[in-house]
């Protein structure tokens, strides 16, 4: 089930997984839309693995200056609380399995 954040519960949730997929997005945006069911299937597949979240920028304006948001949809990857990857625009379901199971593994070595 894909995490829906704000101020208050953003760090909690970046440092709660190993891996923390953040979409910051829009409603009005039509490829944050076009991207939101793959994020759904994300979440499902990767449960209790990793964690899909969204922060919706209009709302959370603050949150998006924190990350220098310039384009939506803009995905940060959070390894350990930190950010590792970022990735803007509209993409394959395939290339963000590919990333989130990268970063997985990269955790499950270390």
């Amino acid at each position: 089930m894909i995490q829906y954040l704000n101020k208050d519960n953003f760090l909690k949730t970046v440092k709660a997984g190993p891996v923390v997929l953040v979409d910051f997005y829009a409603d009005w945006c039509g490829p944050c839309q076009a991207i939101a069911p793959v994020l759904e299937e994300l979440a499902t597949e990767f449960e209790g693995k990793a964690i899909i979240a969204k922060v919706d920028v209009d709302k959370e304006q603050e949150l998006a200056g924190v990350f220098n948001i310039r384009s939506i949809p803009t995905m940060i990857l959070f390894k350990d609380g930190e950010p590792e990857d970022i990735i803007v625009g509209l993409q394959t379901k395939t290339e963000l399995v590919k990333k989130i199971s990268n970063h997985l593994q990269e955790v499950e070595v270390a």
